[in-house]
């Protein structure tokens, strides 16, 4: 039982890093219409960014936090001035073929500045709490607090905002919501940077709980798109429950697979559920 609790654990927060990075594909997939196979390596971004405010100039992680999101929401908004607008009107396949250059361009920019080497927050050793048998890092605690923070603050944003009400009329369609009235251009804009922030925020979490490397967010692109389709693609809320269930389903996997074999395990769930209900389990978009 011991053991079964452990891997609750260690799937709650493996789920809520992944939740975070699907809640932004998501939202550029509802309002834009394409798959950002970049999200993956702004994770990454947004995780160096931090290394660099905390760990070189040592401002407290906080401080560094937001700055790093705000860092990588400034990337993606203007990669999407210079790139992702000039093809907007083109196929969605063709902005798919793009961002798979740009996730290229991101990953190889970021070999060359840090290097291409494992590194950390905090060095040395932390000590995990022990309640009831179970070991509980400190840096788990924060994780899901601020994973729950960040949720909070979409969940508002979305439901009590103007641009989050003009974000969601422009996801229902886009053509109708700009004859309204609505500045759909402004709309996009707030997408790049909500979706940018959540991806930096997952890319940070994920850093504090295992460690930092090029690859990191490429590696974690599969279960965060994985958790997208299961909840719904374009459905955020969708998305929470998608990489919970991703989270738990990778986690639990240990029991009777190699380690080795949780991203296949995401990758299974999501072509299963590609056959058997393409729309999600909220009914996202197709």
């Amino acid at each position: 039982m011991t053991e079964i609790l452990q891997l609750v654990i260690y799937g709650l927060v493996l789920g809520s890093i992944i939740s975070l990075g699907a809640i932004g594909v998501s939202l550029i997939f509802g309002i834009l219409r394409f798959a950002h196979f970049a999200h993956g390596d702004l994770m990454t971004l947004g995780a160096y960014f931090a290394l660099v405010f905390y760990g070189t100039l040592e401002l407290p992680m906080p401080v560094a936090f937001v700055v790093a999101l705000a860092l990588t929401a400034g990337v993606a908004v203007l990669l999407d001035k210079l790139l992702y607008r000039q093809l907007r009107r083109s196929s969605p396949v063709i902005l798919l073929i793009a961002s798979v250059g740009v996730a290229l361009m991101v990953r190889s920019v970021i070999q060359m500045v840090w290097g291409t080497s494992n590194v950390v927050y905090d060095q040395g050793i932390t000590m995990p709490y022990v309640v009831w048998g179970l070991r509980i890092k400190p840096d788990w605690l924060v994780i899901l607090g601020g994973v729950a923070v960040l949720v909070t603050a979409v969940h508002i944003f979305l439901q009590h905002t103007t641009m989050g009400k003009a974000m969601r009329a422009t996801a229902d369609n886009m053509d109708l919501a700009r004859i309204s009235g609505i500045d759909t251009e402004r709309v996009v804009m707030w997408t790049w940077i909500l979706g940018a922030a959540l991806a930096a925020a997952a890319g940070i979490f994920l850093g504090m709980d295992t460690r930092l490397h090029p690859v990191m967010g490429w590696r974690m692109l599969l279960p965060v798109f994985a958790a997208a389709i299961l909840g719904g693609i374009g459905r955020p809320y969708g998305a929470i429950v998608g990489g919970l269930i991703i989270g738990f389903a990778q986690e639990f996997s240990t029991l009777v697979l190699p380690p080795s074999y949780k991203t296949a395990v995401a990758f299974a769930i999501m072509v299963i559920m590609l056959v058997v209900r393409p729309t999600g389990l909220f009914r996202g978009r197709s």
